[in-house]
This record gives structure tokens, sequence and C-alpha cells, in this order.
């Protein structure tokens, strides 16, 4: 009976370890099937620059744009590199940090002087976006971080600390803080200057040795020193000769350059405070002269003024008389101007007055000679008419005598013309009374027919004035 229980459990436990084995194979599958799945390919993100790296086949590529990429699995390495970065070497803005990708100290510098100073400054900068360059600056440098330490910080404080030699500190803090923004950013972004050493002769102003002479140990002077500088050398056009950039091979552009405000040591500031104090002092005492000069010249100028005024007021006195007095001749010579052509307006009026009634009289002589000349015309005209009439009447009447007979026989035929349509209708009765002076002179027709018209219309009066009663 034992012996068959533990054949059984022998028999299970070599069942359950199968399936164990089982189970654990599947979870590794799964594990190395999701390693291999997760570990073929990658993301890329804006603002980056990614490099791959694949051992297995030995090939480099480069993105720079977001998406997702295959690779090798667990032969491929993937190294990122900001494309741009900010260095801040303790430059800060309104007490707060400026966010960068490295916080630095301030760089020291050395002026041409020997004074010191810490300028604060930030660079920024921007990677190419050549693959080519890009495989270059990874095969030089290997990764971003070793980029930055061995490149770009090392590359802008050396620029700074050069670019400071080429300046004395009184030069620097009294104004040359743009100019050495411009170089400083120009020799990073191109390449340094190429600069020979020497001796310049360079005013300035410092602190006075105390001596058995002078006992003020604050006391400035002026003076002349000679100082070592850095001087800028020059190609035959006239532009400054330059070094090898080492950030051209990589196409790394300097995008930005800001200068904070710098800090001297302390012996500088100590002179430039002293210096200041005492360009105040001469400042003030310079306009205090300048005041005086200007208050006696404006003096001077008042007197000038009031004798110029006093010179004109009696000039233009002066002037007003003369004007005064021309003014009287101009008057008188217009006045007597004005008589004579008064004068000469009536000469003028009166003689053109007789030369009117010259011509008015010749005129109306002249018409009275042309009425003369034309009613003896017209006395003419009616004579010669009235004889021309008379010529036509004696005429008529030669030509009427002549023809006696046809000219009554035309006479008979024109009364007839007009008396026979005014009897046209008229009845011929016998008479009731009789026409005739009782001579034998016969009557004739026409004081007849007038007789008789007489006496009808005496009728006809005579019968209206009856009915009329």
């Amino acid at each position: 009976m034992n012996q068959a229980v533990k054949t059984q459990f022998d028999a299970l436990s070599k069942s359950l370890a199968r399936h164990l084995k089982r189970y654990f194979a599947a979870i590794a599958g799964t594990v190395i099937a999701l390693m291999l799945g997760f570990s073929s390919f990658f993301t890329t993100e804006l603002g980056y620059t990614y490099v791959v790296q694949d051992t297995l086949f030995g090939t480099i590529r480069v993105f720079t744009e977001p998406g997702v990429h295959l690779k090798v699995p667990f032969f491929s390495n993937v190294y990122t590199y900001n494309q741009a970065m900010t260095l801040n070497f303790g430059n800060q803005e309104s007490g707060e940090v400026i966010r960068a990708t490295r916080q630095l100290n301030e760089v020291e510098v050395q002026f041409a002087d020997t004074y010191t100073a810490s300028i604060p400054a930030t660079f920024r900068f921007k990677l190419s976006a050549d693959p080519e360059r890009i495989v270059a600056m990874h095969r030089e440098f290997r990764s971003y971080d070793n980029l930055i330490d061995s490149l770009l910080i090392k590359n802008a404080k050396n620029v700074t600390v050069v670019t400071a030699t080429q300046y004395t500190g009184e030069e620097f803090f009294q104004g040359g803080l743009n100019k050495f923004k411009v170089q400083l950013e120009d020799q990073l972004q191109n390449g340094l200057y190429q600069t020979e050493r020497r001796q310049v002769e360079v005013e300035q102003t410092d602190l006075a040795a105390v001596s058995s002479t002078n006992d003020d140990g604050d006391k400035l002077e002026h003076k002349v020193q000679l100082v070592w500088k850095n001087i800028i050398l020059q190609d035959a056009a006239g532009q400054a000769r330059r070094l090898a950039n080492p950030l051209e091979s990589y196409g790394i552009q300097v995008r930005q350059v800001t200068i904070g405000r710098p800090i001297p040591e302390h012996r500088l500031d100590e002179l430039l405070v002293k210096k200041k104090d005492l360009v105040a002092k001469r400042i003030t005492a310079i306009q205090a002269q300048e005041t005086a000069r200007a208050e006696a010249k404006t003096a001077q100028l008042e007197k000038e003024i009031e004798k110029a005024r006093a010179i004109q007021d009696a000039q233009r006195a002066k002037e007003l008389a003369v004007i005064s007095k021309q003014k009287e001749v101009e008057m008188e010579r217009q006045q007597a101007e004005l008589e004579r052509v008064r004068k000469e307006k009536e000469q003028a009026v009166a003689l053109l007055e007789k030369q009117t009634q010259l011509e008015v009289a010749t005129a109306e002589r002249d018409i009275q000679k042309a009425n003369a000349e034309a009613a003896t015309y017209a006395a003419k005209a009616i004579r010669e008419k009235g004889l021309a009439e008379a010529e036509v009447a004696k005429a008529n009447l030669m030509a009427k005598q002549s023809a006696r007979d046809i000219y009554m026989a035309e006479i008979q035929r024109d009364i007839a013309r007009v008396m026979y349509p005014a009897l046209k209708e008229t009845q011929i009765q016998m008479p009731a009374y009789y026409v005739g002076d009782g001579s034998a002179t016969p009557v004739n027709s026409l004081d007849v027919f007038t007789s008789l018209g007489a006496m009808d219309h005496l009728k006809q009066s005579l019968q209206t004035a009856e009915r009329t009663r």
C-alpha cells in the first residue's frame, strides 16, 4: 500500500515538474520576446539630435526630427544631444538664476594692466543639422556631457580670457563693455584674432605714491604708463587675422552672448571709486568755472545788449525824424502835383467843352446845310414832278381832244359798268313826275336816273315814317 502511494506521488511530482518547466519556459520566452520587441525600435523627440551606432553592422545614423525608428536589438547604442544648449557663468537676472544646461561660476579674467575681474556671462550654442558634422562631432567627443565639458565650456572661457587681455581694467570698466561683448561674440563664432603682444602708452589715473612731498594716500594722479597689450593683427585688406575656430568643423553656431555686471577686484574697484569721486569734483569745479565764466559773459552781453539797444533807439529816433521830414516833403510834393493835375484837368475840360461846342455848331451847320440842300432838291423834285405830271396831263388832254368820241364812249362804258349791276332788279315804271327844266335842252340819262333814285329814296323814307307812327 505504501509502495503504491509512493509511486503515485513520484509520478505526480514528475508531472508537476514538467508543467513548471513549461510554464517558466513560456514566461522566459515571453520576457525575451518583449525585450527583443522593445529593443528593436526607439522614439525621437523635438529639440534633440540622436546618433544611433550599430555595432553589429558598423553603421551610424543621425535623427533630428521626432518619430519612431527601428534598430538592431542589443547591438545598437543611442546617444542623445540637445540641439540647443546654454552655459551660464554666474549670470543672473533680477536675482534669479537663469535656467541653463550648465550652471558655472563667473569667468575670472586678467586685463592688460594686470587688474583682474569676474565677468558673469551666458553663452547659447546650437548644433549643426548636417549629419556628417554630427557624426564627426560624435567620433570626437562620444557623449553630450563630454562635448559640453571638453569643448563648449573650455572654448567659451578661453575666448573670454583672451579677449580680456586686449583691454586695460580702466578701459573695460569705463565704457569698453559693449565693445568687449561684440568682440567676444565675434571671436567665439568666427575664431580668435591673431594678436601680437606690444607695449603701448596708456593714460591712466592711479593712486599717487606716498612720499616726502605727498602724505595723502588717497590722492590720484594722471600719468602715462607703458602697458603690454595684445594688438590685433590685420591682413592686406585691413581685416583681422584669425586662428582656427574649433566650433566651425562641427558646425556649432553661437546664437547668443549676454554679459552680466562685471565685478572688479578690490584694488581696481577702489581706484575706480576714487577716480569717480575725483572726476565728479573736477566736473563740479569745471561746472563752477563755466558757470562763473558764463555769468560774466552774460553780464557783458547784457551791457552790450543795453548799449546796442540805446544805439538802436537813437538810430530809430533819427530815422523816424528823417522819415517824418520825408513824409512832409512828400505830402507837399503830392499836394503840388495834385494842384497841377487839377488845373490841367480844368484846362483840358474847358478845351474839351469848347471843342464839343465847336463840333456841335459845325454839326448843326452841316445839318442845316444838308436840310437846305435837301429842301432844294425836294423842291426841284416836286417842280420836276409837277412839270412831268403837267406834261402827262397835257398829253392826256391832247389825246382826249384828238379822240373825243372815243373818250366819251369810254366814259359811257364805265358808267354802264357801275350802273347796270345796280339796276339789275329795278323795274321802270312810268314816272309820276317829270324831270326837266322846261327848256328845249334834253336831259341826259345820268340826271334822270339820279333823280329817280332820289325820289324813290324819299318815298321809302315817308313810308317808314308812317309805319312808325
